[in-house]
């Protein structure tokens, strides 16, 4: 497999682990406020401070897909970066503790969000 491929089949690892992510910290907060529309959820994805450490695997989804939607196309270069990048998330490797924190927290209190970390780790390594 190509670092390409490698890429792409990790973003959508990644994908899949940021929508567990999302709808485990939804589940949380439905319990703690009642429902909430989807919109009223974003809004509060987008906003609330609570929820900043979802960003990073949001920015780095992005990241990626801007890469691949390059009309000029994108080098070995791009490629490897955003696999490092990758890598470092789900490594942890943050200095944002915060950030560890409820990562950490998630994956030990959400089987499919652990499940998917599992399959990315697995396939970057």
């Amino acid at each position: 497999m190509t670092n390409t491929e490698l890429l792409k089949s990790a973003r959508d690892l990644l994908l899949s682990l940021h929508k567990s992510l999302v709808d485990f910290e939804r589940s949380l907060y439905e319990g703690m406020h009642g429902p909430v529309t989807s919109g009223q959820f974003l809004n509060q994805l987008l906003e609330n401070d609570d929820f900043a450490w979802l960003r990073k695997f949001s920015t780095l989804i992005v990241d990626i897909d801007e890469m691949f939607a390059q009309k000029d196309g994108f080098g070995d270069e791009a490629v490897d970066t955003h696999l490092a990048k990758l890598r470092d998330l789900i490594a942890m490797g943050d200095d944002d503790e915060d950030f560890v924190t409820r990562y950490q927290g998630a994956l030990q209190q959400d089987l499919d969000a652990a499940a998917r970390h599992g399959e990315l780790r697995r396939l970057l390594s």
